[in-house]
């Protein structure tokens, strides 16, 4: 998460919730995300689940106090960026953070959801600051980066025991059995979290990492992968496939490349398993990683191309 001091600036209340157009899409989005997240909710006058979801959305952003903006978008009216984000059914909404959409979803959610959507980019933006056990955790963070995980485990594992809603060190113990390679036993604690924080920025990060960390217990051999792609570019599963294998050996960066690829030559293909993939990944780095803004920045580039 990030620190106190890194936090976006809060918005002025009455510039919260505005109606947008294709038109003033780029300034009222794409620019203004650069410093406080935008939810982009795309309607229209005619949709029934819309005039549910408009609303709760709006108290939800007001609720989150200039912390989160939002942008009104009625489809009817403007088609451009719906087309270009691909909008095939309304409601659908999409969360933009440094000019890149980062989240969304589509169709009417509970109350519980739009609020953990909001409150989830809030922390992406900058969140609060975590009182009383934060110097614990950084103590058990740097532990686990030293290559400590069991003692990051049992340290993760006590300040649970004095607050056992703390999002931070379930996450935290979570990645620690996954760096002993006990996937299951890391799913398992994931999966005993209090529903409170359930949808927490940590506890997402720590489901994609689980995932992408069960593709890794299958990825194939590198070198073999790399002949495959070089001998026939256009096989899109082998790249796929050497995406895989490439995070699963700790190179990120590569594996993103090659995803981005897949993406560039059809962004349909495997019902966008790529785009997914991608997004796992960015879920699973830190908000402000470098491969995860430079990523999200290409894979918003050829969107919007």
């Amino acid at each position: 998460m990030l620190g106190l001091n890194d936090s976006a600036p809060a918005a002025p209340k009455d510039d919260l919730i505005r109606e947008g157009s294709d038109a003033s899409f780029m300034q009222d989005v794409v620019e203004t995300s650069k410093t406080v997240p935008v939810i982009v909710d795309f309607w229209a006058p005619w949709c029934g689940p819309c005039k549910t979801l408009g609303p709760a959305l709006e108290a939800a952003v007001n609720k989150a106090g200039g912390k989160v903006k939002m942008v009104k978008i009625d489809v009817d009216r403007n088609q451009a960026y719906a087309g270009q984000l691909q909008v095939q059914s309304i409601p659908t909404v999409y969360a933009f953070w440094q000019g890149q959409p980062v989240d969304g979803f589509q169709g009417a959610l509970p109350g519980s959801e739009i609020e953990a959507f909001v409150n989830k980019l809030v922390a992406l933006g900058g969140g609060e600051e975590d009182g009383g056990l934060a110097e614990a955790i950084e103590a058990a963070e740097a532990m686990l980066g030293e290559g400590d995980a069991v003692g990051a485990a049992e340290v993760f594992g006590a300040i649970l025991q004095e607050d056992d809603k703390s999002a931070g060190a379930y996450a935290g113990l979570v990645r620690a059995h996954l760096a002993l390679d006990q996937i299951d036993q890391a799913e398992a604690i994931l999966n005993g979290a209090p529903a409170e924080i359930a949808r927490a920025p940590e506890l997402d990060a720590a489901h994609a990492q689980i995932a992408l960390a069960r593709q890794a217990s299958n990825a194939g051999p590198v070198a073999e992968l790399h002949a495959r792609v070089e001998a026939d570019p256009a096989d899109l599963q082998a790249r796929y496939d050497l995406a895989t294998a490439l995070h699963a050996k700790g190179e990120t960066a590569e594996a993103v490349e090659q995803l981005l690829e897949i993406f560039r030559r059809d962004r349909e293909w495997n019902d966008g398993a790529a785009k997914t993939q991608l997004f796992t990944i960015f879920d699973a780095l830190p908000a402000k990683d470098p491969i995860a803004l430079a990523g999200r920045r290409k894979l918003s580039s050829m969107i919007f191309a």
